[in-house]
Formats: structure tokens, sequence, C-alpha cells
């Protein structure tokens, strides 16, 4: 039976409570602040109001401002001093699931709630601080932002109260889902003393790799994940982790291109993130998991530059949202914090390692240079040498030149060329690779400079101070591997570079010879002479030269015929 409230001011209206029918039940009043009453007490499908007195606009005032306030997304209720409620809209008794609160108390009507975080209870402040007071409060799996103003009489005491709710769940929910993306990329870019000495480079990318799947995984709930890392070299994007994505499209090579590469292409050249609602209908996406329907793909940025992207997809339709967006891209910049960190740790371990090698090559090569000579000295001085022990010479002479090769072998092993950040990187001249030179001259420094920067080039580096124990050594040299090229300076303590020259033809047909000399400075025309004794034109150094000189003119001399 439909119920309704009449409002009549009993001033002759034509219309009573007598001509509604029997199928209807009529509640009567004749004021306003009776149907006020009832209408805070009861619920009517319907009013009538025969009033032509003010009090009948100030009810129809009062019932446009209860609908307006049934509209707002706010849960509102008027409390007294005591925190019992006189009024509430309809969004409140529907969150608190009691179609009458008026008279309960506010609290009691929550039920069981927590104060979220360290926020105070906001009603016991209202009433001592007279002002308006804010807190978030949880109710079971819900979170509600509380806000309490306080309504003052005339001595400014607080006498009512009017507290709204706002539901905060999804705000809340998301704040954490931060904290915890926020925790999961701390643990990703932390990296402890005993963990940096206790395991190797590919050690640690495994442990970073399987870190961001399980992060990915329970926090984000995205089970189809790939990352590449990009090459800034080559623009290639080389996997680094794939779960759930076709075997087939995870190894393909991809690059950081706008137009070929697929979505993930795009994001790498473009630096910006790209949501595929429906793949179906996007040229730009490129299989990844078999019947995907939709992917969110993000760059890895660090300092504003690209090292890679981030992609996730799903069977369903525009399956991510803004928030997932927000989320990855956040989870993004961690991955790429911690990337550039082992990359870091990667170049300190190379650059270690290649002075570590550097030192050693220095400390050996001159010690063992001076065995080469004087294993050559005995081997040409000894006339009536025996076989046997000529034969142990040579072994010691070859032993002497294995261990510059094991250090070099090592050194090559512990710090490959593709570990070498090639901002630093040394260009190495492929023709002068393996290639054996022998530096003569007096000076220690001019030898020891020789060792740094030429085997720095690939090159076997062998010195000697005189010609005559140079002679020697390509003598005993001779018996197995001759020189590559000879470096000397044109005015050794026993000899002039012309000699050399001459003397060095009876074990090369060419000598692969070089002279290094002063500008000028040529009082025994000793250049003349052996340019017509077959030295080549582009075979001498003027000192001071630089490493670009004396590389350009060993390439012409180990590559001459």
């Amino acid at each position: 039976m439909p119920k309704v409230l009449f409002v009549n001011d009993q001033s002759g209206n034509a219309i009573s409570a007598a001509h509604f029918d029997d199928a209807t039940d009529v509640v009567e009043t004749t004021s306003t602040s009776g149907a006020i009453e009832l209408l805070a007490q009861q619920h009517f499908d319907a009013m009538v109001i025969c009033d032509t007195k003010e009090d009948g606009l100030s009810l129809q005032k009062y019932l446009h401002n209860e609908a307006v306030l049934d509209c707002v997304p706010l849960g509102v209720a008027l409390l007294d001093a005591n925190q019992c409620i006189l009024k509430t809209n309809q969004r409140l008794t529907g969150w608190l699931n009691k179609p009458n609160l008026v008279g309960l108390n506010f609290l009691e009507c929550l039920g069981e709630f927590s104060v979220y975080g360290q926020d105070p209870n906001p009603l016991k402040l209202v009433v001592t601080e007279r002002t308006a007071c804010r807190a978030t409060i949880q109710i079971g799996e819900h979170y509600f932002s509380l806000y309490v103003t306080p309504i003052l009489n005339e001595k400014g005491e607080c006498y009512q109260m009017v507290a709204t709710l706002r539901d905060a769940t999804q705000e809340i929910n998301q704040k954490q889902k931060f904290e915890a993306l926020h925790r999961a990329g701390a643990e990703l870019t932390d990296l402890r003393p005993e963990e940096i000495y206790q395991m190797g480079f590919s050690e640690r990318i495994e442990l970073l790799i399987d870190n961001i799947h399980h992060y990915t995984k329970d926090l984000l709930n995205f089970d189809v994940v790939e990352i590449r890392v990009l090459n800034a070299e080559t623009l290639e994007l080389k996997p680094l982790l794939s779960v759930g994505m076709d075997s087939g499209i995870a190894s393909k090579a991809l690059y950081a291109k706008k137009e070929g590469n697929g979505v993930t292409g795009f994001v790498a050249a473009t630096g910006k993130s790209y949501l595929c609602e429906d793949t179906t209908e996007d040229d730009l996406y490129l299989d990844g998991l078999v019947g995907a329907k939709s992917a969110l793909t993000v760059p890895l940025k660090y300092h504003d530059e690209i090292v890679g992207t981030f992609n996730v997809e799903s069977p369903v339709v525009n399956r991510f949202s803004a928030y997932d967006l927000m989320f990855l891209e956040s989870f993004a910049n961690y991955i790429a914090i911690a990337l550039n960190t082992l990359e870091l740790l990667n170049a300190q371990r190379t650059n270690a390692t290649l002075e570590s090698i550097v030192a050693i090559r220095e400390a050996v090569g001159t010690p063992v240079d001076e065995i080469l000579n004087h294993t050559a000295q005995l081997m040409a001085s000894l006339d009536s040498l025996d076989a046997k022990s000529a034969e142990r010479l040579e072994v010691i002479a070859a032993n002497a030149r294995a261990i510059k090769s094991a250090i070099r072998k090592v050194g090559e092993g512990m710090a490959p060329a593709d570990s070498v950040p090639g901002c630093v990187k040394t260009e190495v001249t492929s023709s002068l690779k393996d290639k054996s030179v022998l530096v003569i001259d007096g000076d220690a420094s001019v030898r020891e400079s020789a060792h740094k920067l030429l085997e720095c080039q690939g090159c076997v580096v062998e010195t000697a101070h005189t010609g005559d124990e140079a002679l020697m050594m390509v003598r005993a040299a001779s018996r197995g591997q001759n020189y590559h090229a000879i470096i000397a300076d044109i005015r050794l303590p026993d000899i002039k570079g012309y000699d050399l020259l001459v003397k060095l033809k009876e074990f090369y047909k060419s000598p692969p010879l070089v002279l290094m000399t002063g500008f000028g400075y040529d009082p025994a025309h000793t250049l003349p002479k052996a340019r017509e004794a077959g030295l080549r034109a582009n075979a001498i150094l003027y000192k001071p030269f630089k490493l670009e000189q004396v590389l350009e003119i060993l390439d012409a001399t180990v590559s001459a015929p």
C-alpha cells in the first residue's frame, strides 16, 4: 500500500485527506515542523503539501535541500554534542546498511572500525578544539575519509557537528600498492657488500630477473611480462626477461625504431608509454602472447636516457587502466636504476681488471725482456753450445714469451671487449693484433712506454737496450718466427740506424724497420743512406710523436709485402 504524507494548513483547501481512497495509507500533519519530524522517522512514497503560508514554502526548500544532499557522493550526518545522529542522507544509511539512524550514536553505527595511520579520532577533537578535523578510518575491507566540522553557538561552544564520510578504498589501496612497489624497488636496487663480493655479474643479473618476475606477478598481478635492454650502439633491444610470451616472438630481434619493430621498438625510440587497448585493431602491435587482446609497454629510463622497455600483455580487451600505467612506470624506474647499478658494478669490475692487467704487464714486461736478452746473448756467445743446452735456452725463451701470452689471454677473459663501455673503449687496430714488435732504445722510459701503449693495441712487445742485443734477439727469434716490426732509435749506443738496417738484411729480405729521430737531427745523414739501402719512406717517426702516428706507421709496416 502506498504511503503518503499529507501536509494541510486547514485553511479551507479543496483537497483533504478524505479524497484519498482506502488503498492509500495517508499520514496527515498540520505543520512544517511536524512534517520534517515525520520525514526523519518514516518512509513515504509521496507527499502532498496544501499550505499557502510561509511554512509551506520553507518545507519545499527543506525538501529541495534534502534531495540535493542525497545526490552528493558523500555520507552526511548531523550530530549533537554527544555524537548522537540528528539527521542523515540516504548514502550514509546505504553504506551502513541501516534504514533509520536518527537517535543512535554515530560511532556505534560505524561498528568495528579502526583509525588508519597516525590520525587522531576527529569526533573527540572537534568538541575540545572547536575546529574541523579529519581522519581515515577502516571498516572491514573498506576505507573512508571522515571529516567532522563543528557548529558553534553564541558562546563559541560546539553544540552540533556535521560529519561526512567519503569512500577512500581505491585511493588507499593504490597508496598501499605504491608503497609496496617502492619497497620492492628498494629491494631491487639494494646490493649489500657481501653480495657484491660473493656473486658474479651473471649471478646478480639472474637474481634481479627473479625479483622482477616475482614483484611483477605478486604486486602488479601481471602474468605475461617481457623486458628488453637497449644496446645504445646497435639500437638492438636484447631480451632480459620473458614470461608467458611466444618463444619465437620473444627471441625475435627488435630495434629502437618507430616503424617495423612493434610497440616495443616504438616505445624505445620515442621514450613514450603505449597502451594498446585492443591488439586486433592496432597496426603497431606485433604478436607476443598467443591470443593477446591488450598490451601495455613503458620505457625503462635512467636520467631521461632510454635503457630498455617493459611490456605486459593480457588475453582480455581493455585489461589495463591508467592506474596500471602509473604502477608500471613507477616500477620501471626502479628496474632502470637496478640495471644501471649492475652496469656500474660491471664497469667498475672491468676497469679494475684492466688496471690490474696493465699493472701486471708493466711489472712483468721488462723482467721478461731481460730474460730474453740474456738468453739471446748466451745463444750467440757460446760457439760450442751443445744441442741440449741450446734446446734448454730455447725453452727458457719460449716460456718467457708464454708468460706474456698467458697474461694477455687471462686479461681478455676477465675483461672481454663487450664488457667495456663504449665511451671508454680503446679502438684496437685489427692489423696489429698478435703482431710481434721489437723496440730498441737506450732510454728505459721509451721501452716501458712501448709496452704500455702497444700492448693495449694487441701487440706482443719485446725490447732491447742496444743494437747488438737486438740482433741477437732477431737471430734467436729467426729460428721460430721473425718480428713483424722493429722500431729503433736512429742513434743507439753501439750502432747507427743505417748500419742496423744493413745487418737486419741477413735475416729479412725487406727488414720491417722503423727509425725514430728528432726533427732535423741527423748529423751522420743516416736517413738518406737508410732510404738508399731500402728503408721505406713512411718508416720514420719524428720525436715527439703521437700514438696515432705510431699506429699508422706500424700498420703500414706489418701490412707491407
